[in-house]
């Protein structure tokens, strides 16, 4: 029996069927719907040479046509809403991702760069950064992990020292995203109101704020803005301080709580894509008087494939829909974040091999989704920061109980 090749209208409407799941209400089907029509329109698939400019580019883009207003809190700075909505930023990230990885970056950026002061920000901050994030004229960064202070907030060294009407600000940063092309930093440094991590606080720094710079830019195997930040001295006012002071680590942890869960829906995206390419090249390379989607080898693979992409699915949805309850996520988005990322390399790496040598050929949609779902399984927490928190919540509770 002939196999019919898959269109990009049936790859797009399989990929949506998760929309019918009692997690989303009527407004998330209509704006998944409108975003895949304004993706297939609007975002290149292919990176350009200049990421910097391309990222600006996107960022601008996804500001006019309104989609960054999901990223933001509070209709009166340019949200969406008044709260930011969880499951409309995954399902933003997941068709986003499934598009262009780059596109999925620039509009997760706007909401983790902006994240603290949407949840912790004063009126006045608010007012002046947010309607600019919204609309793409800022571009925002979120800086938290040091050299020696990655999954471990409470080594960090970057420190903040009260002094006069403001603070200053001594230290580094490293593997910070949108460095180098951010208007500002949500920064986060040690002012030593109590040990570890109960003395941090969050500071929004200005790009070109004297004693602050660029110290380097990284490449990585997914080209996106990327750079390590030095602190020399770098004075801010005390109406910079995000939340109270001591309380940074919270904050902190508050906006990974939003955007870890929105990896995950990422990640979904880019396993989806990976799964449409597979189901491409299997019924159409021609292998021995037949296509290589005859071969039972291969069917159990995309069903291993398809079984994965529905069990992360499934986990990432349940985290999104339980914070828009208002119920506690910290373990839901960790376990959501694990499992898709880790399913999504799985997939990734199953349709590189259904599609042999040419899915080792540079910029050739798996090969480019291969080199992006990488950095996944590290940032936000890498996959073994994950087990612990899911490990020592299951813990707690069994003690408590």
């Amino acid at each position: 029996m002939a196999l019919e090749t898959p269109s990009r209208n049936g790859a797009r409407l399989a990929a949506q069927r998760h929309l019918e799941w009692p997690f989303f209400e009527a407004r998330h089907r209509m704006l998944a719907e409108q975003l895949e029509a304004w993706a297939q329109a609007n975002v290149p698939h292919a990176h350009g040479r200049d990421v910097d400019e391309e990222c600006k580019a996107l960022v601008a883009s996804l500001g006019r046509a309104g989609w960054l207003a999901h990223a933001v809190g509070g209709r009166a700075h340019g949200g969406a809403a008044e709260a930011i909505d969880t499951r409309a930023i995954c399902l933003l990230r997941e068709t986003l991702a499934r598009h262009s990885g780059l596109a999925d970056f620039a509009f997760a950026m706007q909401g983790l760069g902006s994240g603290a002061i949407s949840l912790a920000g004063s009126a006045e901050q608010k007012a002046r950064y947010l309607p600019r994030v919204a609309r793409g004229e800022s571009i925002a960064a979120f800086a938290l992990s040091e050299p020696d202070a990655g999954s471990d907030v409470a080594a960090m060294a970057c420190s903040a020292r009260a002094e006069g009407d403001g603070y200053v600000l001594n230290g580094e940063k490293t593997w910070i995203s949108n460095g180098g092309i951010a208007d500002f930093y949500v920064v986060f440094a040690r002012t030593g109101e109590a040990p570890g991590a109960r003395g941090i606080s969050a500071f929004i720094v200005d790009a070109g704020s004297p004693g602050f710079e660029i110290a380097e830019r990284i490449d990585v195997i997914a080209p996106h803005p990327l750079a390590r930040l030095r602190f020399r001295d770098c004075r801010v006012g005390a109406g910079q301080r995000v939340g109270a002071a001591g309380e940074g680590f919270k904050v902190a942890m508050r906006t990974l709580d939003v955007f870890r869960t929105s990896v995950a829906a990422a990640a979904l995206g880019f396993a989806r894509r990976a799964l449409d390419e597979a189901l491409r090249r299997a019924m159409t390379r021609r292998m021995f008087n037949g296509v290589l989607a005859d071969f039972q080898l291969t069917q159990a693979k995309l069903a291993q494939m398809a079984t994965t992409i529905d069990s992360a699915a499934l986990l990432t949805y349940r985290a999104a829909w339980q914070r828009d309850q208002g119920q506690p996520v910290t373990r839901e988005a960790a376990m959501a974040k694990m499992v898709a990322t880790e399913g999504a390399q799985q997939v990734i790496d199953s349709a590189v091999q259904i599609f042999g040598g040419l899915g080792v050929v540079s910029e050739v949609t798996v090969e480019r989704l291969y080199r992006e779902i990488r950095a996944l399984r590290i940032y936000e927490g890498a996959t073994e920061v994950q087990q612990l928190i899911i490990g020592r919540d299951l813990l707690r509770e069994a003690g408590a109980q």
